[in-house]
């Protein structure tokens, strides 16, 4: 008895999905093939990626880190929820919801920054397409993905050691099918004012200062587009920057509702459909986008396909 008192003072208890609804299985079945598609697209655009000498540009490179980070993300929320849904165990220990904390935290703002860079690389190639091998080097490139990565884990660590650090009174089930900052906070028994403010902070930092440069990297980007005078070239520029303005979206939108709301406008409901729109639905969305309205990723989709298929042919006929 004292065990399990113990253990129950040291883990969390997530609801899950919509407590209380009907049919949640239904929901829970839509997010596994949601899964299963994010899964497979994103896998599959990496290795176009790899493996098509065409797609060997800086554009192509940070997509593809794009879309590892999306692969990291959805599973690092996915698999948890499903397991607990599946068995009926909702508890989470102290260490694994920290855990959690601070890779959706990581892959998150990884995902801001890396976005940001994004932009960048479309400014160079529209508004200086002649100085754009030699500004978008190789080296830039890495520097970029490593900045992401390294940018989302410090933020996410110093968040993450200082939220699970507050002490908790009373009930420790969070509304919730993760373990998410916001909702650790509504649990805690201390004075959260002073974070609540550095939440603020970050978000300014990580959402809406690159948001400001993202919105005029692309302002720049259209003057420049409506003084070109090939309509091809004009069409194939705002194809891709549509796509990405697409993905700036799906990213940000989410992301400033959640995290940019007074805490007294806070939902467990509303957080959860914007947590599905931005870690589990963008995900999939994001291939999706790149993919479907992209000429040079549609073909060498095809021609993949076709050397398989050729390949396969060659070898039942031997």
């Amino acid at each position: 008895m004292n065990e399990r008192n113990e253990s129950s003072n040291t883990e969390f208890i997530l609801l899950g999905l919509f407590p209380g609804i009907k049919h949640v299985n239904v929901l829970v079945f839509a997010i596994l093939l949601i899964y299963i598609v994010a899964l497979t697209t994103n896998f599959i655009l990496i290795l176009l990626i790899w493996v098509d000498s065409h797609l060997h540009t800086p554009m192509y490179f940070l997509l593809s880190q794009l879309a590892i980070m999306d692969l990291t993300l959805i599973s690092s929320t996915v698999p948890k929820m499903a397991t607990d849904f599946f068995s009926g165990k909702k508890s989470i220990s102290q260490v694994a919801c920290g855990t959690q904390i601070f890779f959706f935290l990581t892959l998150g703002i990884a995902e801001c920054i890396l976005i940001t860079l994004m932009s960048f690389d479309r400014y160079v190639a529209i508004c200086n397409p002649l100085r754009y091998t030699l500004i978008m080097s190789q080296k830039v490139c890495l520097q970029m993905a490593t900045i992401s990565w390294i940018g989302g884990a410090l933020t996410s660590l110093a968040h993450t050691a200082y939220a699970m650090h507050f002490s908790i009174c009373g009930s420790r089930e969070i509304s919730h099918f993760l373990c998410e900052v916001m909702a650790i906070l509504k649990l805690a028994c201390e004075d959260i004012s002073a974070y609540e403010k550095a939440v603020v902070m970050t978000s300014i930092m990580v959402l809406l200062i690159p948001l400001s440069f993202i919105l005029y990297s692309y302002t720049l980007i259209f003057l420049a587009v409506l003084r070109m005078k090939s309509l091809e070239g004009k069409n194939k520029a705002l194809t891709t920057c549509s796509s990405h303005i697409t993905v700036v979206s799906l990213y940000f939108g989410p992301a400033m509702l959640v995290y940019m709301r007074p805490s007294s406008y806070h939902s467990p409901q509303l957080d959860q459909i914007l947590f599905m729109l931005g870690a589990i639905l963008t995900p999939m969305m994001n291939p999706l986008i790149y993919s479907l309205r992209n000429k040079e990723v549609v073909d060498a989709l095809k021609k993949m396909l076709g050397h398989c298929l050729t390949s396969n042919y060659t070898t039942n006929i031997r």
